[in-house]
């Protein structure tokens, strides 16, 4: 499965603010900076993302965004949807025919595999993931 920049970068700044839960809002450019993200990007994303119910964003001196609901009640599925709409419409890869019925119920098999990877994958796995790789790169926690 080829994740596009958009879920790509919008799972990463999602994971960024599962990481800074409980702890107010957070600007864009902050998020940008740690994750090596164009926040320009990212602000597009969060419209979406805005949109979907997944962020609440806080205008004035001391906004930011915030994740809408605690990070083990979001999923990565969720996210990508937000951003990419619904994910495995079922349709065949680049150059099969629909003649090919062993090809599409495997295209269709390993999209409904993929699906239920991201649905029972919260962002609060990934932050907790994202802090245990942090930890084994740099030998401390950040």
């Amino acid at each position: 499965m080829k994740g596009s920049a958009k879920g790509r970068y919008g799972l990463q700044f999602m994971v960024e603010l599962a990481l800074q839960a409980g702890r107010g809002p957070v600007l864009v450019a902050a998020i940008a900076e740690r994750q090596a993200l164009p926040a320009k990007f990212l602000r597009v994303l969060l419209g979406s993302l805005k949109t979907a119910g997944l962020v609440k964003v806080q205008r004035g001196p001391s906004g930011g965004c915030e994740l809408a609901r605690h990070p083990s009640h979001i999923t990565a599925l969720e996210v990508l949807e937000a951003l990419e709409g619904r994910l495995g419409s079922g349709t065949l890869p680049t150059g099969a025919t629909p003649g090919a019925h062993a090809v599409h119920e495997l295209w269709i098999r390993s999209t409904e595999a993929a699906r239920a990877v991201l649905q029972s994958t919260t962002l609060a796995d990934l932050a907790a993931r994202q802090q245990d790789l942090e930890v084994d790169s740099h030998g401390y926690s950040i």
